[in-house]
């Protein structure tokens, strides 16, 4: 916030809008290079209602207050899904911070929902740019939180001017017409996270097109450059680069691709053009830098650890990061260059001293009784049509203790992860080091369509979903049973994640392809499935197997939870009690669909463990 001081109070004026956005996605708040302006993301105004009265609609000078005289609903409007029920649309705004004014910024239609907003680099004329990333309104909303597959472009539009007069600050109207907005990413459906580089030469930026193209809820990233007009004005025609690409099927050990959802504020290093990106690598987050002119990628954390790695920030052409294990709490990393004048890769890493890193000496010897392991699982009955990709072994990891006798009865529980285009990474999670730590061994699989892996791997779920990813977990089962490591599949139990599979709502981009081979279909969004893929939907459904169920089942639901609404669970647990299965229902009035309230996750896993140490243990 350059020299302002942090005493000096801003002016303020009321606006016209919502609350602002700060969820990380729609999010943007961004310093002009002087620091005079903020451009923000906030809530559109209010549209008005209509007012009747006894008679119809008001009319005349009636006012709200008159007797009999109530507002309407007003038109229903879609919104953007879970954590954003009842927000209004997404708009740009400016504030003038010496003088307080504050101003929406004109030309942006009704039909593109605005974030991540940055402001372009000094122009040459007296114009100033700001870049935005727009989604189009005129599609199905529904959902965002979850599936990247949602269309969306760069653009770039004039800022609000505010000229210093003799008699203060004022604001200056742009004219629509003079200043329109400019679509700078022609050719491609994706794009996010705008970054400048320093010089202010580079503009980079995010894709999700093989999310968005494929139609998969999400799926390996790519990142792109244009090079940024010198005289500073925005071009609708300028040519896209490819710095890293999609990476289809990479080599073992070798760079998988890119997933990564956003950058650092600011992620370079001092030559202006590395970056320093948080990405998966198979089971594991690594940080990696990446030289936009080249496009060369390096993996800056240790290569030879199984831990995660989170970049926080950067000092100079130093690292702060934080790195942890399922059974090693969070610790923050200072990383340097071992020989930075001779262009060393290779980085040396020291532990930085902070309070937020210490736990109970109790805590401290139930971990360090904990081992974990990452296993190659090698795919079962591999087909001479699967993709070089999808042949390849996929990933489970197993968490044990070190103490306990190799011939002693430890259940092992199962970890799924949902989406199903997501991961299940090697960091702490204090509900999974809990579970282990009271008795259970645990068995976190990564089939074949996760992150981290290629896009082969990820694309070959689309059309097996309920088929393919069921056998490699029943395959990754087996294997710690050959290895030794669980007793019998009796031994097992389950917290199964991918309830969507059919009970998610069929309006949802993405639902349909679980099952399909025809997925891509343009039809599956304009139209209602067929009787046939509902029956095949169904087939894939966890209620379709009720009466084979006798396993006791907990359910945790969040009752706000719009991905998946608590009828659903509510359903299928009282089709098991009808059975005679012993169900315990526990629902979480203020969640949504992760459950990830602080409070809500303590008692979600507390139960968790109450309940597996009353069945297995």
């Amino acid at each position: 916030m350059g020299s302002r001081s942090s005493g000096e109070r801003i002016p303020y004026s009321p606006v016209c809008h919502g609350s602002v956005y700060a969820d990380g996605w729609f999010q943007g708040i961004s310093w002009s290079s002087d620091e005079t302006l903020i451009a923000y993301v906030a809530e559109e105004a209010s549209p008005s209602k209509p007012t009747f009265t006894c008679q119809g609609y008001k009319r005349g000078g009636a006012t709200d207050r008159d007797a009999g005289n109530w507002k309407g609903q007003g038109e229903w409007e879609e919104g953007w899904g879970e954590t954003y029920a009842g927000k209004r649309q997404p708009a740009l705004f400016v504030i003038n911070i010496n003088s307080g004014e504050t101003q929406a910024v004109k030309g942006i239609g009704k039909c593109l929902s605005v974030g991540q907003v940055v402001w372009a680099p000094p122009s040459r004329g007296s114009q100033q740019y700001l870049v935005f990333v727009g989604w189009s309104a005129d599609t199905r909303k529904l959902g965002i939180k979850y599936c990247y597959n949602r269309p969306c472009a760069l653009y770039a539009v004039t800022a609000p001017l505010y000229e210093s007069e003799a008699d203060g600050e004022e604001i200056k109207d742009c004219s629509i017409e003079e200043f329109p907005v400019v679509k700078l990413t022609q050719g491609i459906s994706s794009v996010y996270h705008p970054c400048f580089s320093p010089d202010g030469k580079l503009l980079l930026f995010l894709s999700a097109r093989s999310a968005v193209d494929s139609g998969v809820h999400s799926a390996t990233d790519s990142l792109h450059r244009i090079d940024w007009s010198m005289d500073g004005v925005p071009c609708s025609s300028a040519k896209i680069f490819d710095v890293i690409p999609v990476v289809m099927c990479a080599d073992d050990g070798c760079f998988p691709g890119l997933y990564c959802s956003s950058f650092l504020s600011n992620p370079w290093f001092s030559d202006g053009c590395t970056m320093v990106i948080s990405s998966f690598w198979g089971s594991c987050q690594v940080v990696l830098s990446v030289n936009v002119l080249s496009g060369e990628v390096l993996r800056v954390s240790p290569t030879n650890s199984n831990f995660s790695w989170n970049v926080l920030s950067l000092d100079g052409d130093n690292i702060v990061a934080v790195s942890s294990s399922l059974v090693d709490v969070p610790r923050i990393k200072y990383g340097y260059l071992v020989d930075k004048e001779r262009k060393s890769t290779a980085w040396n890493w020291l532990d930085v001293p902070s309070p937020t890193n210490e736990c109970s000496e109790k805590v401290e010897s139930l971990l360090s009784s904990l081992h974990f392991s990452i296993m190659k699982i090698p795919v079962r009955d591999v087909s001479d049509t699967l993709t070089k990709g999808a042949r390849k072994s996929f990933e489970a990891i197993f968490v044990s203790s070190k103490t306990k006798r190799s011939d002693s009865f430890v259940p092992l529980i199962v970890f799924l992860h949902g989406g199903p285009h997501t991961v299940s990474l090697s960091s702490f999670s204090k509900s999974l080091a809990f579970l282990s730590t009271i008795g259970f061994n645990l068995l976190i699989v990564n089939y074949r369509g996760s992150l981290g892996f290629g896009e082969e791997a990820l694309q070959s779920l689309p059309g097996n979903i309920g088929s393919q990813d069921v056998n490699d977990v029943l395959v990754a089962i087996d294997h710690v049973i050959d290895l030794g490591l669980a007793r019998s599949i009796q031994n097992c139990s389950s917290r199964w994640f991918s309830w969507w599979l059919l009970n998610n709502s069929l309006d949802w981009p993405g639902t349909r392809e679980v099952c399909c081979s025809s997925y891509k279909e343009s039809c599956f969004y304009t139209e209602a499935p067929s009787a046939e893929h509902l029956a095949l939907f169904h087939s894939k459904s966890p209620i379709s197997y009720i009466s084979k169920v006798k396993t006791p089942t907990l359910f945790l639901l969040g009752a706000q939870d719009i991905r998946l609404p608590i009828s659903i669970g509510l359903q299928y647990a009282r089709a098991l009690k009808e059975k005679g299965v012993a169900v315990k229902v526990i629902v979480f009035p203020n969640d949504n669909h992760p459950i990830d309230r602080p409070q809500s996750d303590f008692e979600s896993f507390l139960n968790i463990g109450v309940w597996f140490k009353k069945y297995l243990l």
